[in-house]
């Protein structure tokens, strides 16, 4: 299993599809994980042409850069799970393996497994399972109470490497981007978030136009020394709602606790679209939520009219 994370430049969404063309020559199994990475299944090609995971990985990183120009790091493991991790940590032009599930995992904070928050990590530290080795070293039965049945479960599983989970082909059709990039590094968290307005707002009136609503969205903050944070949030439920993806998009930032970061650009991707017939809202008597939302639609038909800039927040215009 190969996590490959390719090195784009800012809002370069176009050049995505190619690179996932490129992998899919060695594997039909190519799972994209918006907006720079995907998932490949190798289990049919290290058969098929005879090559282990770090050889295969070795000319896809080539023909990346000898056809497209772009520069990729890529973690190999024997599920989606532990490749991932392995991707976190691989250098430019290395492929990190994962061989030894035991030994990769121990040492590493209960904060690198997928799906444990800040909440859960801190309460596992409380009782002293600060690491993956202390983790695995738990009894099932002590996990589930500190945590839920179901939870507890899962921490079990992943802190010995179990991943039941399967790479599943898609497309990168199904999520539409906006990203706003600073013309300097930005400190000043106003113009953080002014930013993500402005990107929710891009989002919101393009999925309009398009008659089509998100169920998840993900933020992406790049940093000033090319590192870069993500994060993703599942919807109440399913909307193309400025306001709606604008809150979100503040929860999301606010619970990354930046502090003085230097920040290059912010990104917000639109993921899980359908036509907004399948949807449903939950009615309100809220009337702010109710003008928010005439108001909206008179700006659509404003800038249908004249233009996608007639029409802006306020907090923009300034």
């Amino acid at each position: 299993m190969l996590c490959v994370r390719f090195l784009l430049p800012p809002a370069d969404e176009a050049t995505l599809p190619r690179l996932l063309a490129l992998l899919a020559e060695f594997s039909p199994a190519v799972e994209a994980l918006p907006p720079d990475s995907a998932l490949v299944d190798l289990r049919g090609a290290v058969r098929y042409f005879g090559r282990d995971a770090r050889q295969i990985a070795s000319v896809i990183r080539v023909r990346a850069v000898a056809l497209h120009g772009v520069e990729c790091v890529i973690g190999a493991g024997p599920g989606p799970m532990l490749a991932r991790m392995a991707a976190r940590g691989a250098a430019t032009g290395v492929t990190e393996v994962v061989g030894d599930v035991r030994e990769f995992l121990s040492g590493r904070p209960v904060g690198a497994l997928p799906g444990v928050g800040s909440a859960t990590a801190r309460t596992l530290c409380e009782y002293g399972l600060d690491t993956v080795g202390r983790l695995a070293a738990a009894p099932l039965s002590t996990l589930q109470r500190l945590t839920t049945a179901r939870a507890g479960r899962e921490l079990y599983d992943k802190a010995r490497g179990i991943d039941r989970t399967r790479v599943v082909p898609n497309a990168t059709a199904r999520s539409i981007a906006a990203e706003r990039s600073f013309a300097r590094d930005e400190l000043d968290p106003y113009r953080h978030r002014r930013a993500l307005l402005a990107a929710a707002d891009e989002l919101g009136a393009r999925m309009r136009d398009e008659k089509q609503v998100c169920r998840s969205l993900t933020l992406t903050v790049r940093y000033a020394d090319r590192s870069s944070t993500v994060r993703s949030r599942v919807l109440a439920e399913p909307t193309a709602h400025s306001v709606a993806l604008a809150g979100a998009a503040y929860r999301m930032y606010e619970a990354l606790g930046l502090q003085r970061a230097r920040v290059r650009g912010v990104s917000l991707r639109a993921e899980g679209l359908g036509p907004v017939e399948g949807a449903s809202r939950q009615l309100t008597f809220d009337p702010v939520d109710e003008r928010a939302r005439v108001l909206e639609a008179v700006a659509d038909r404003a800038r249908a009219r004249f233009g996608p800039g007639a029409i802006v927040p306020a907090s923009l215009a300034a």
